[in-house]
């Protein structure tokens, strides 16, 4: 099967799906790579490299597009791609379909068969290529975080890092899986002290064996908006798989924070938890509302391309792999039924019909 690798052209993606070394691979398992030019570039990836790999270039994006079977990418089409997909063929990437019903309506006008990373879904229930990204997710929000805490970025000027002598940061963490996880353990490895609210009683068990900083505690309303009201940092990280995620905080609870804290939803991509949540860009990071400043960029791991590229690509490789050996075939891989969102026109995916 033909595989294509378009370029991303979201505001500030960096990233690429495949690296050079997973092209490779593909080739050497007989299949055909396309990969526009300068795809790799802001993530370190020459176009030499993908040639060296035994990919054949493509000088525009359209190229990609008409001649692909199976189109890689990491970001769900934009507007001005959309109009390039053809019937039948197979888009795999990251959608968040649950908060685009707009890009729901166009994959199925489309006829497209559009598999998403984020529900694609191990026998044991995980989400493998989900997971890198929220890792380096909460990561970033952390780092983020602790510079629109200072003055000069809109915060209200209090340090992330531990400092004998001063108070710590209060840092509130809604969500106990991997990016939220991610989020509390640098927050707590810098100094914060830091609570998680979790639903999950297996999951906080492990998280209060995380590190001497972080509490976990119950998902309560409540002690939830307790919390929050006294909190400098809050970090929405709340998954539902494929579906929107809930909405969490109210407003009133984000009015009843001090005035300068910080808020970053890295769930924005499923709609976001928190009533006063809309999605930001790279190059519009933050508003402030209520008082209290906002960062729900929705690609967020795209800043740093590089280390993100690798991660993704590492546990793409595979699944790219079994679609372009299964061919006509591919509906009868085993982790198709989950990662299937539309197809012939039709959505496919539970969660996204409630």
């Amino acid at each position: 099967m033909k595989i294509g690798v378009p370029g991303e052209i979201k505001n500030q993606e960096g990233r690429v799906a495949l690296t050079p070394a997973a092209v490779a691979a593909l080739v050497q398992s007989g299949q055909q790579v396309l990969i526009q030019q300068g795809a790799g570039v802001r993530a370190g990836f020459a176009d030499q490299h993908y040639q060296e790999a035994g990919a054949q270039l493509c000088t525009t994006p359209q190229q990609v597009y008409d001649e692909a079977e199976v189109l890689v990418k990491v970001k769900e089409p934009q507007a001005s791609e959309v109009g390039w997909l053809r019937p039948g063929q197979l888009l795999f990437c990251y959608l968040h379909l649950a908060a685009a019903a707009d890009l729901t309506s166009q994959l199925q006008e489309r006829r497209v068969s559009a598999l998403a990373f984020e529900t694609v879904s191990a026998p044991d229930g995980k989400l493998p290529l989900l997971a890198p990204m929220s890792r380096i997710a909460g990561a970033l929000a952390i780092q983020l975080a602790s510079v629109y805490l200072t003055a000069v970025q809109g915060g209200k000027g209090c340090l992330m890092a531990a400092i004998p002598g001063l108070p710590r940061t209060q840092v509130v963490v809604l969500g106990g899986g991997v990016a939220g996880t991610q989020a509390a353990l640098l927050a707590a490895q810098m100094g914060a002290q830091v609570k998680v609210f979790e639903q999950r009683p297996e999951v906080c068990e492990r998280l209060g064996q995380l590190h001497p900083g972080v509490t976990p505690l119950p998902a309560v309303a409540g002690p939830m908006g307790e919390a929050i009201a006294s909190a400098d940092l809050l970090v929405g990280a709340v998954l539902v798989p494929g579906a929107k995620a809930p909405k969490l905080v109210p407003r009133s609870w984000v009015a009843a924070m001090p005035k300068g804290s910080v808020i970053v939803d890295i769930s924005v991509d499923q709609g976001g938890c928190i009533e006063t949540i809309h999605a930001t860009t790279h190059t519009e990071p933050t508003y402030v509302e209520e008082g209290v400043v906002h960062c729900a960029i929705t690609n967020l791991p795209g800043i740093v391309p590089h280390s993100a590229t690798q991660a993704l690509s590492s546990v793409l490789l595979s699944y790219v792999q079994q679609l372009a050996q299964a061919g006509t075939q591919w509906q009868q891989l085993p982790w198709v039924q989950s990662a299937l969102n539309v197809h012939q026109g039709k959505v496919q995916l539970a969660a996204l019909t409630r």
